[in-house]
């Protein structure tokens, strides 16, 4: 045991003189390394203070108050904004996710290679997904609210939401699918399954994992859209009666509470069920995605 111990810690200092020897003749690598690191140690440092900093704020001013079904002034209940932030979710995904897998699936397994259309749809993608969120919440408003006279509403914002996600949307599914080997389409059309076989027996359950990751981006940018909404849902504190009621989500809450002065606090409280919110996304995203990749 302790000659087992003896040459793990040769090894360990071999390799640590290799790499030593490495950095000295070559400068560069040793920067980039510690460039590296200390950007690493900068973004693990600064997701840990805000983490910190938000349930110290926030922990200590959650009580059943906030809870309650009823938004009330004296309350400032976020019950409500929570029920309205899930049916905000459940319109943008169903309308945004069969639209986005589709067009991917077209890019990668049916659009010839050198397609100029194929071109210009990645180069429109791209330019979506820079386009600030007030843009779209503009747009939603003149085009949902004003133009098709939706007013503010769950559906106006749900549709404004998932063109705003549908660029990821797309865009994930797609280096889902291409990083699907080409061996398994081979495969699958050696053995005489079809084009449309092939793509919905075999690539997309192998891609799953890749898209499930882009859903859940999806809907942690909309757990945490204000601008969009303010303009197209409208900021109503109750529980949404219907799609064509006006209704704040939990994200609009926090920022109507900040921004009133008044309740400083609370917003903090809410800031920490968001927080807890979207860590959880994370946490069931990675779970379901490891288990996906095992089965």
């Amino acid at each position: 045991m302790e000659q087992t111990v003896i040459s793990v810690n040769a090894i360990n200092r071999t390799s640590t003189a290799q790499k030593m020897k490495n950095y000295s003749r070559h400068p560069g690598s040793l920067l980039v390394f510690i460039l590296t690191v200390l950007a690493a140690v900068i973004t693990v440092g600064a997701l840990a203070a805000l983490i910190i900093w938000v349930l110290i704020k926030g922990i200590p001013n959650l009580t059943p108050d906030m809870f309650s079904l009823t938004y009330t002034t004296d309350n400032q209940s976020m019950l409500p904004a929570m029920i309205n932030t899930v049916q905000m979710v459940l319109v943008a995904l169903v309308i945004a996710v069969p639209f986005g897998i589709g067009s991917a699936i077209y890019l990668v397994e049916y659009a010839k290679k050198g397609n100029r259309l194929v071109t210009i749809i990645r180069l429109t993608t791209e330019t979506l997904s820079g386009i600030p969120s007030i843009i779209y919440g503009l747009f939603g408003y003149l085009c949902f609210n004003v133009a098709i006279k939706m007013g503010y509403s769950i559906l106006s914002g749900g549709l404004t939401l998932a063109i705003m996600i549908l660029p990821l949307v797309m865009r994930t599914t797609e280096e889902a699918l291409l990083a699907v080997p080409d061996s398994y389409r081979e495969g699958s059309f050696g053995l005489g399954a079809g084009k449309c076989r092939t793509i919905f027996k075999l690539v997309l359950p192998s891609a799953v994992p890749g898209i499930l990751s882009g859903v859940i981006l999806s809907i942690g940018r909309i757990v945490g859209e204000t601008a969009a909404l303010i303009f197209t849902a409208g900021t109503v504190g109750d529980i949404a009666a219907g799609l064509t009621s006006s209704g704040r989500t939990l994200a609009v809450h926090m920022y109507l509470l900040a921004n009133e002065g008044l309740y400083i606090n609370k917003a903090y409280a809410v800031a920490v069920v968001l927080l807890v919110l979207v860590l959880l996304l994370n946490g069931v995203s990675g779970l379901i995605a490891g288990k996906l990749k095992k089965g």
